[in-house]
């Protein structure tokens, strides 16, 4: 068995890439168009219901692509963050007593969204009565124990501010 190649292309090397057309052989853009006119000139009942269907979808493609290539996108401009500011000089005292007002905020906000959610799951028929019922009192809880440690730190600090009193 002879190991020479000459059984792979052995042939003349044809211009075959540079002879192909766009386009298939039977078909030019001339014929093309001639077919369409052809089709638009013909009496059909469906030709403009369909054409406008091809249009309507077409640019309801197109602008889903331009929605996004726009979502997150765009810089924010003018977007202003306040930023509460206090007092260098403030007590411990008064940051304590500020802590359990903030806490009583955010407690009362957390009942707001649980009443909510609560219609919510009414509409939906969820039963959470019992979930409720358990996550309320650990809730509390933890609320009870938060607010005790806020009223120790409270006593330390404002007995740390009377006048007399020695600093750590």
């Amino acid at each position: 068995m002879a190991s020479d190649n000459s059984a792979f292309a052995s042939g003349p090397a044809l211009p075959y890439i540079g002879a192909m057309a766009i386009f298939p052989r039977p078909v030019s853009p001339k014929s093309a168009m001639s077919d369409l006119w052809s089709y638009f000139r013909e009496n059909r009942p469906h030709k403009w219901p369909l054409l406008g269907l091809s249009v309507a979808f077409t640019w309801v493609i197109i602008w889903a692509f331009i929605v996004d290539a726009n979502t997150n996108t765009m810089p924010t401009r003018n977007q202003i963050f306040y930023v509460q500011s206090w007092d260098a000089s403030r007590s411990d005292a008064a940051i304590i007593l500020q802590q359990k007002i903030d806490l009583a905020k955010r407690e009362a906000a957390i009942e707001k969204k649980q009443r909510e959610m609560q219609g919510v799951a009414d509409i939906f028929g969820i039963d959470w009565k019992a979930d409720e019922a358990r996550n309320t009192a650990r809730r509390k809880e933890a609320l009870k124990q938060i607010n005790a440690q806020l009223d120790q730190r409270l006593a330390t600090a404002e007995a740390a501010e009377k006048p007399g009193a020695a600093k750590p």
